[in-house]
């Protein structure tokens, strides 16, 4: 054996070392990979009820938000009619109440009187000595 067939078995020795140091952490890097995809299997799996419960709730939530605004719509109308009855009840009754007040006053004044609300005399009048 001569110098240079020597040194092509070191140096085929040494490839040899080299790839199998590298084999090493290759072949754990498949096993994180198998890994990886049962976790996502599983995760994609567990996944599948959920977002078909998530369906089924929105669409229950879209239906008590349809009645919610036809209740909203009803009490707005309740409301807009209770205004408009205060309303006319004022216009109706106010006017009369105002024209009643205004007289009991003046029966009032010619009852007592003359005098002001807190019992003094109005001026202009003169108090008759007896």
């Amino acid at each position: 054996m001569s110098g240079g067939d020597i040194a092509g078995l070191i140096a085929a020795g040494v490839f040899a070392v080299l790839v199998g140091l590298i084999a090493v952490p290759l072949i754990k890097l498949g096993g994180v990979f198998d890994q990886t995809r049962d976790s996502i299997k599983d995760v994609s799996d567990g996944i599948t009820p959920i977002l078909s419960e998530s369906t089924v709730t929105i669409q229950e939530a879209n239906k008590q938000l349809v009645r919610v605004d036809a209740i909203t719509r009803n009490v707005e109308e309740v409301t807009g009619n209770v205004s408009s009855l205060v309303a006319l009840f004022a216009a109706s009754v106010g006017g009369p109440l105002i024209k009643l007040a205004g007289f009991s006053a003046a029966v009032r004044a010619a009852l007592i009187g003359g005098k002001d609300p807190d019992g003094s005399r109005k001026a202009g009048k003169k108090r008759s000595r007896a």
